[in-house]
Protein backbone atom coordinates (compact mmCIF):
# COMPACT_ATOMS: atom_id res chain seq x y z
CA UNK A 1 0.00 0.00 0.00
CA UNK A 2 2.73 2.38 0.76
CA UNK A 3 4.83 1.61 -2.46
CA UNK A 4 1.29 2.62 -4.30
CA UNK A 5 0.55 6.33 -2.62
CA UNK A 6 4.27 7.18 -3.36
CA UNK A 7 3.68 6.08 -6.86
CA UNK A 8 0.31 7.41 -7.07
CA UNK A 9 1.83 10.81 -5.22
CA UNK A 10 4.12 10.90 -7.81
CA UNK A 11 1.44 10.93 -10.46
CA UNK A 12 -0.19 13.87 -8.92
CA UNK A 13 3.00 15.97 -8.24
CA UNK A 14 4.06 15.04 -11.88
CA UNK A 15 0.38 16.88 -13.50
CA UNK A 16 1.38 19.37 -11.07
CA UNK A 17 4.29 19.87 -13.09
CA UNK A 18 2.84 20.05 -16.24
CA UNK A 19 0.25 22.32 -15.01
CA UNK A 20 -2.64 19.99 -16.00
CA UNK A 21 -4.04 20.41 -12.21
CA UNK A 22 -4.59 24.56 -13.63
CA UNK A 23 -5.12 24.34 -17.16
CA UNK A 24 -7.61 21.26 -17.14
CA UNK A 25 -10.33 22.23 -14.12
CA UNK A 26 -9.90 26.24 -16.16
CA UNK A 27 -10.92 24.43 -19.36
CA UNK A 28 -13.84 22.61 -17.65
CA UNK A 29 -15.03 26.22 -15.82
CA UNK A 30 -14.95 27.41 -19.15
CA UNK A 31 -17.09 25.13 -20.77
CA UNK A 32 -19.19 25.48 -18.06
CA UNK A 33 -20.00 28.49 -17.78
CA UNK A 34 -20.55 29.44 -21.60
CA UNK A 35 -23.83 27.55 -21.75
CA UNK A 36 -26.14 29.70 -19.02
CA UNK A 37 -24.63 32.73 -20.44
CA UNK A 38 -24.86 32.06 -24.19
CA UNK A 39 -28.54 30.91 -23.05
CA UNK A 40 -29.25 33.50 -21.48
CA UNK A 41 -28.09 36.33 -23.32
CA UNK A 42 -28.79 34.97 -26.84
CA UNK A 43 -30.99 37.77 -28.03
CA UNK A 44 -28.95 40.12 -27.02
CA UNK A 45 -26.15 38.60 -29.13
CA UNK A 46 -27.96 38.18 -32.05
CA UNK A 47 -28.94 41.95 -31.86
CA UNK A 48 -25.78 43.03 -31.41
CA UNK A 49 -25.25 40.82 -34.60
CA UNK A 50 -27.44 42.60 -36.80
CA UNK A 51 -28.52 42.09 -40.27
CA UNK A 52 -32.27 41.98 -39.69
CA UNK A 53 -34.87 43.64 -41.82
CA UNK A 54 -36.24 46.73 -39.92
CA UNK A 55 -39.52 45.88 -37.78
CA UNK A 56 -38.32 42.10 -37.69
CA UNK A 57 -38.25 40.78 -33.71
CA UNK A 58 -36.29 38.51 -31.81
CA UNK A 59 -38.68 35.95 -29.80
CA UNK A 60 -36.15 33.68 -28.23
CA UNK A 61 -37.97 31.94 -25.14
CA UNK A 62 -35.53 31.39 -22.34
CA UNK A 63 -35.16 27.98 -22.18
CA UNK A 64 -35.74 25.67 -18.61
CA UNK A 65 -33.20 25.53 -15.82
CA UNK A 66 -32.91 21.92 -16.35
CA UNK A 67 -32.42 22.09 -19.86
CA UNK A 68 -29.91 24.50 -19.40
CA UNK A 69 -27.95 22.83 -17.32
CA UNK A 70 -28.52 19.57 -19.55
CA UNK A 71 -26.77 21.75 -22.48
CA UNK A 72 -23.94 22.42 -20.68
CA UNK A 73 -22.77 18.72 -19.22
CA UNK A 74 -23.11 18.12 -22.95
CA UNK A 75 -20.13 20.15 -23.56
CA UNK A 76 -18.40 17.67 -21.40
CA UNK A 77 -19.58 14.48 -23.69
CA UNK A 78 -18.16 16.20 -26.30
CA UNK A 79 -14.82 18.94 -25.70
CA UNK A 80 -14.49 16.92 -22.23
CA UNK A 81 -14.08 13.49 -23.84
CA UNK A 82 -11.44 14.95 -26.31
CA UNK A 83 -9.46 16.69 -23.52
CA UNK A 84 -9.25 13.90 -21.25
CA UNK A 85 -8.13 11.58 -23.92
CA UNK A 86 -5.46 14.44 -24.76
CA UNK A 87 -4.38 14.19 -21.71
CA UNK A 88 -4.50 11.01 -20.74
CA UNK A 89 -3.05 9.20 -24.00
CA UNK A 90 0.52 9.24 -23.03
CA UNK A 91 0.35 8.48 -19.41
CA UNK A 92 1.96 5.11 -19.68
CA UNK A 93 3.18 5.27 -23.35
CA UNK A 94 5.44 8.37 -23.14
CA UNK A 95 7.00 6.97 -19.87
CA UNK A 96 7.20 3.15 -22.08
CA UNK A 97 8.69 5.12 -24.77
CA UNK A 98 10.82 7.26 -23.11
CA UNK A 99 12.59 4.60 -21.03
CA UNK A 100 11.34 5.86 -17.58
CA UNK A 101 8.88 3.10 -16.72
CA UNK A 102 11.86 0.66 -16.85
CA UNK A 103 13.52 2.53 -14.90
CA UNK A 104 10.86 2.65 -12.42
CA UNK A 105 9.81 -0.90 -12.86
CA UNK A 106 13.34 -2.08 -12.39
CA UNK A 107 13.11 -1.46 -8.29
CA UNK A 108 11.05 -3.62 -6.28
CA UNK A 109 7.41 -1.73 -7.70
CA UNK A 110 4.70 -4.16 -8.91
CA UNK A 111 2.84 -3.69 -12.37
CA UNK A 112 -0.47 -3.61 -10.88
CA UNK A 113 0.65 -0.40 -8.53
CA UNK A 114 2.30 1.22 -11.40
CA UNK A 115 -0.62 1.64 -13.82
CA UNK A 116 -3.18 1.53 -11.28
CA UNK A 117 -1.99 5.18 -9.42
CA UNK A 118 -1.60 6.37 -12.96
CA UNK A 119 -5.16 5.61 -13.43
CA UNK A 120 -6.35 6.70 -10.42
CA UNK A 121 -4.46 10.11 -10.49
CA UNK A 122 -5.59 11.18 -13.99
CA UNK A 123 -9.25 9.79 -12.23
CA UNK A 124 -8.66 12.46 -9.36
CA UNK A 125 -8.28 15.30 -11.74
CA UNK A 126 -11.27 14.58 -14.44
CA UNK A 127 -13.48 14.26 -11.42
CA UNK A 128 -12.58 17.21 -9.56
CA UNK A 129 -12.47 19.03 -12.86
CA UNK A 130 -15.63 18.01 -13.79
CA UNK A 131 -16.91 19.06 -10.62
CA UNK A 132 -15.67 22.51 -10.96
CA UNK A 133 -16.95 22.90 -13.88
CA UNK A 134 -20.59 21.83 -13.74
CA UNK A 135 -20.57 23.12 -10.21
CA UNK A 136 -20.15 26.31 -12.32
CA UNK A 137 -22.48 25.81 -14.87
CA UNK A 138 -25.20 24.65 -11.44
CA UNK A 139 -24.51 28.19 -10.07
CA UNK A 140 -24.54 30.75 -13.12
CA UNK A 141 -28.07 28.30 -14.49
CA UNK A 142 -29.51 29.31 -10.94
CA UNK A 143 -28.35 33.25 -11.00
CA UNK A 144 -30.00 33.46 -14.76
CA UNK A 145 -32.60 31.13 -14.60
CA UNK A 146 -33.73 29.26 -11.82
CA UNK A 147 -32.26 26.62 -9.33
CA UNK A 148 -32.39 22.75 -9.93
CA UNK A 149 -32.30 20.46 -6.95
CA UNK A 150 -28.63 19.76 -5.33
CA UNK A 151 -29.77 15.61 -5.81
CA UNK A 152 -30.34 15.79 -9.01
CA UNK A 153 -27.18 17.99 -9.55
CA UNK A 154 -24.95 15.06 -7.80
CA UNK A 155 -26.85 12.27 -9.31
CA UNK A 156 -26.33 13.98 -12.70
CA UNK A 157 -22.86 14.62 -11.87
CA UNK A 158 -21.93 10.90 -10.65
CA UNK A 159 -23.65 9.56 -14.32
CA UNK A 160 -21.75 12.11 -16.13
CA UNK A 161 -18.79 11.16 -14.02
CA UNK A 162 -19.12 7.72 -14.23
CA UNK A 163 -18.74 7.58 -18.12
CA UNK A 164 -15.99 9.92 -18.27
CA UNK A 165 -14.20 7.16 -16.37
CA UNK A 166 -14.96 4.65 -19.53
CA UNK A 167 -13.23 6.96 -21.60
CA UNK A 168 -10.40 7.56 -19.44
CA UNK A 169 -9.78 3.91 -18.48
CA UNK A 170 -9.96 3.01 -22.31
CA UNK A 171 -7.49 5.70 -22.72
CA UNK A 172 -5.17 4.09 -20.01
CA UNK A 173 -5.85 0.69 -21.37
CA UNK A 174 -4.70 1.45 -25.12
CA UNK A 175 -1.81 3.63 -23.41
CA UNK A 176 -0.32 0.75 -22.09
CA UNK A 177 -0.73 -1.31 -25.07
CA UNK A 178 0.63 0.60 -27.36
CA UNK A 179 4.03 2.51 -27.84
CA UNK A 180 3.09 5.79 -29.58
CA UNK A 181 0.83 8.34 -27.70
CA UNK A 182 -0.78 9.33 -30.78
CA UNK A 183 -2.42 5.97 -32.00
CA UNK A 184 -3.79 5.44 -28.37
CA UNK A 185 -5.07 9.01 -27.98
CA UNK A 186 -6.98 8.60 -31.73
CA UNK A 187 -8.29 4.67 -31.00
CA UNK A 188 -9.75 6.10 -27.76
CA UNK A 189 -11.49 9.06 -29.70
CA UNK A 190 -12.63 7.21 -32.16
CA UNK A 191 -13.82 4.43 -30.17
CA UNK A 192 -15.73 6.32 -27.73
CA UNK A 193 -17.56 8.31 -30.91
CA UNK A 194 -18.72 4.87 -32.34
CA UNK A 195 -20.03 3.70 -29.41
CA UNK A 196 -21.63 7.34 -28.80
CA UNK A 197 -23.44 6.55 -32.36
CA UNK A 198 -24.39 3.09 -32.41
CA UNK A 199 -25.92 3.80 -28.66
CA UNK A 200 -27.39 7.04 -30.00
CA UNK A 201 -29.40 5.58 -33.10
CA UNK A 202 -29.88 1.84 -31.27
CA UNK A 203 -30.96 3.08 -27.80
CA UNK A 204 -34.02 1.27 -27.70
CA UNK A 205 -31.97 -1.59 -28.34
CA UNK A 206 -28.97 -0.39 -25.98
CA UNK A 207 -30.25 0.98 -23.10
CA UNK A 208 -27.93 -0.73 -20.62
CA UNK A 209 -25.06 0.97 -22.99
CA UNK A 210 -22.70 3.01 -20.82
CA UNK A 211 -22.43 6.03 -23.62
CA UNK A 212 -26.52 6.24 -22.49
CA UNK A 213 -25.58 7.99 -19.11
CA UNK A 214 -25.02 10.77 -20.41
CA UNK A 215 -28.43 11.03 -21.52
CA UNK A 216 -29.95 9.71 -18.19
CA UNK A 217 -28.33 12.36 -16.62
CA UNK A 218 -30.05 14.89 -19.11
CA UNK A 219 -33.33 13.25 -18.76
CA UNK A 220 -32.76 12.95 -15.01
CA UNK A 221 -32.55 17.30 -15.09
CA UNK A 222 -35.60 17.27 -17.67
CA UNK A 223 -37.79 15.23 -15.80
CA UNK A 224 -36.72 14.90 -12.43
CA UNK A 225 -36.34 11.28 -12.28
CA UNK A 226 -34.03 8.46 -13.63
CA UNK A 227 -35.07 6.58 -16.64
CA UNK A 228 -35.26 2.57 -15.39
CA UNK A 229 -31.90 1.42 -17.18
CA UNK A 230 -29.84 3.73 -15.37
CA UNK A 231 -28.64 0.91 -12.94
CA UNK A 232 -28.10 -1.13 -16.16
CA UNK A 233 -25.93 1.07 -17.50
CA UNK A 234 -24.04 1.81 -14.55
CA UNK A 235 -23.30 -1.61 -12.96
CA UNK A 236 -22.08 -2.57 -16.74
CA UNK A 237 -19.89 0.99 -16.58
CA UNK A 238 -18.33 -0.36 -13.45
CA UNK A 239 -17.84 -3.65 -14.84
CA UNK A 240 -15.93 -2.23 -18.30
CA UNK A 241 -13.84 -0.07 -16.34
CA UNK A 242 -12.59 -2.68 -13.89
CA UNK A 243 -11.97 -5.58 -17.08
CA UNK A 244 -10.00 -2.65 -19.04
CA UNK A 245 -8.21 -1.83 -15.73
CA UNK A 246 -7.13 -5.63 -14.90
CA UNK A 247 -6.05 -5.91 -19.07
CA UNK A 248 -3.72 -2.70 -19.15
CA UNK A 249 -2.25 -4.27 -16.34
CA UNK A 250 -1.90 -7.62 -17.63
CA UNK A 251 -0.76 -6.49 -21.48
CA UNK A 252 1.34 -4.14 -19.99
CA UNK A 253 3.55 -6.56 -17.95
CA UNK A 254 3.62 -9.00 -20.88
CA UNK A 255 4.75 -6.33 -22.86
CA UNK A 256 7.60 -5.07 -20.86
CA UNK A 257 8.69 -8.49 -19.55
CA UNK A 258 9.00 -8.98 -23.51
CA UNK A 259 11.32 -6.01 -24.22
Amino acid sequence: MRQWLTLFQKEILEMWRNFKWIWVPITFILLGVSEPLTSYYMKDILDSLGGLPDGAVIDIPLPTAGAVLASGLSQYSTIGVLIIVLGTMGTIASERKSGVAAMILVKPVSYFSYVTSKWAGSLLLVWISLFIGYLSTWYYTGQLFDWVPIGEFFQSYVLYGLWLTVVLTVTIFFSASLLAPGMAGFISLALALVVSIISGALSHLLEWSPSQLTGYASALLAAGELPNDTLAASVLAILIIAILLWLSVVIFKKKELAS
